[in-house]
């Protein structure tokens, strides 16, 4: 195995991701931990979106892991996530030249690890997460600050997780990694089982 190919090597990819995320914190001057997360509508038509990843479960798990985020469980995302049971996104870190492409299936997650998720966020932000009718119509900015004050008042400084929010976990059926390569001969390795429960193939790809 070359230098290059031990940027892959082993055959956990949670442990890979994590391993990129943690050298992406280093050297993105911006969450380094964004996504491009991508659904469908139940006519097939896609939306993607710009959501932080909060976590990467099961590294080291046999075949087991996962990725998660939030969100409110009213927006337009989390219907197309419920709905079609399955999303993908990219996570790529210019810096570092690398990217990750995941698919996979979705649940959610709204039970005690979202209530201490929801627990470690600023206040402002926890109170902006009841305030906000995510991708509803908004009246003006001064509506929605006014809604930030009604539910500061109502819900006072230590407000419980809103029924109405919470994380969805993306369990993978394919991985891709991604290294940039001098003259466009990129590095790229494919992990891919037919279910949650299989056992990984790996297979490299031609760039």
């Amino acid at each position: 195995m070359s230098d290059r190919e031990g940027i892959f090597a082993g055959r956990d990819p949670f442990a890979i991701a994590q391993t990129w995320l943690e050298e992406a914190e280093k050297t993105e001057l911006n969450d380094p931990n964004a996504i491009a997360l991508s659904t469908v509508d139940a006519q097939g038509l896609p939306n993607v979106r710009m959501v932080l990843l909060k976590e990467i479960e099961g590294v080291e798990a046999a075949s087991g892991g996962a990725f998660v985020f939030y969100t409110n469980y009213e927006s337009r995302k989390a219907q197309e996530l419920d709905g079609a049971g399955k999303a993908a996104f990219v996570l790529h870190w210019k810096s570092l030249r690398r990217q990750i492409r995941v698919r996979g299936l979705v649940s959610r997650e709204d039970g005690p690890q979202a209530d201490d998720y929801y627990a470690s966020r600023s206040l402002k932000s926890r109170l902006g997460a009841w305030a906000s009718h995510q991708s509803q119509p908004l009246e003006s900015r001064a509506h929605l600050m006014a809604e930030v004050a009604k539910i500061t008042a109502l819900k006072g400084p230590n407000p419980k997780r809103p029924p109405f929010w919470g994380g969805f976990r993306i369990v993978p059926v394919e991985i891709e990694f991604w290294a940039d390569g001098a003259f466009r001969l990129h590095d790229r390795f494919r992990w891919e089982r037919a279910d949650a429960t299989s056992n990984w193939s790996v297979s490299r790809l031609n760039p």
